[in-house]
């Protein structure tokens, strides 16, 4: 188990472990996290190993290529994804040190916003391959912000709305939505293939009044449900953590959503 420490989240807006659907996240085992700009900022200190560009999926919105840096922690070797490197080998960073401009890449959904990707490997592990990373926790206290389903679209996006509630109970600390009493939830619910909770914890995990899943440990299998926006069916829910803003993203493509529309999520279980 690695800690991504309070002093390094804190540079940070967001952050989630658990909203992706590739594997390298599966477990608890990488950490994605949004800065306030679109600098990459490094959340670990070190020497730079390895740059490396790597092919990515082919999608209209996204660059045709993503990057990988590798640093040596000292304890283990940090990867780094989605950050187009202005670094090289041999260079000294510390944590919160740009490693260059964010990259949009094939790897991305269309909702899912710019960010620093990081996992941790051994020492004497293949730093290159894209699974094998550790588990990490994040040792903070988080807020788990109760919601009723309904709010009000505060932006939008081609494939997303964003609704203003629920609001976060206390900004300049962390929150996510309520999953249960005093448990946060995080990841795409349903459409990835699981999501987590902070602090781990098992049981079952509600939104809006409704079961969505069951948690064992940090990770939370979803059951078969439908959520729906205003009655319609829509992808999803993109959950995370935040420190200043909360709200809850709708993944929505071709939705017809503007900005002050009220709107009301449900859940059907299958």
């Amino acid at each position: 188990m690695v800690t991504v420490p309070a002093s390094t989240l804190a540079h940070y807006s967001r952050f989630s472990r658990y909203n992706s659907p590739y594997p390298g996240h599966d477990e608890g085992c990488a950490i994605d996290l949004y800065p306030d700009s679109n600098r990459g900022l490094s959340p670990v200190a070190g020497e730079v190993l390895d740059t490396r560009t790597v092919g990515a999926p082919t999608r209209p919105y996204a660059a045709a290529e993503d990057h990988l840096i590798l640093l040596d922690t000292g304890d283990y070797v940090a990867r780094i994804l989605h950050v187009d490197p202005a670094v090289r080998a041999g260079d000294h960073v510390d944590v919160g040190d740009s490693l260059g401009e964010l990259v949009r890449s094939g790897f991305f959904a269309p909702w899912v916003d710019n960010h620093v990707h990081l996992g941790f490997r051994p020492p004497d592990a293949n730093p290159y391959r894209a699974a094998g990373s550790l588990p990490i926790e994040t040792p903070v206290d988080v807020h788990a912000a109760d919601w009723d389903g309904t709010g009000v679209v505060r932006e939008t996006g081609e494939t997303y709305a964003l609704l203003d509630a629920p609001a976060h109970p206390d900004p300049g600390t962390w929150a996510g939505l309520a999953a249960a009493s005093g448990v946060a939830l995080d990841g795409g619910c349903p459409h990835y293939g699981g999501g987590g909770v902070l602090p781990a914890t098992d049981g079952p995990v509600t939104v809006a009044g409704e079961r969505v899943g069951v948690a064992s440990g940090g990770g939370v299998t979803w059951d078969a449900v439908t959520v729906a926006a205003n009655g319609t069916p829509i992808t999803g829910l993109s959950l995370f953590l935040a420190r200043d803003e909360l709200g809850t993203k709708l993944v929505c493509p071709d939705h017809d959503f503007a900005v002050g529309d009220r709107v009301s999520v449900s859940v059907r279980r299958e």
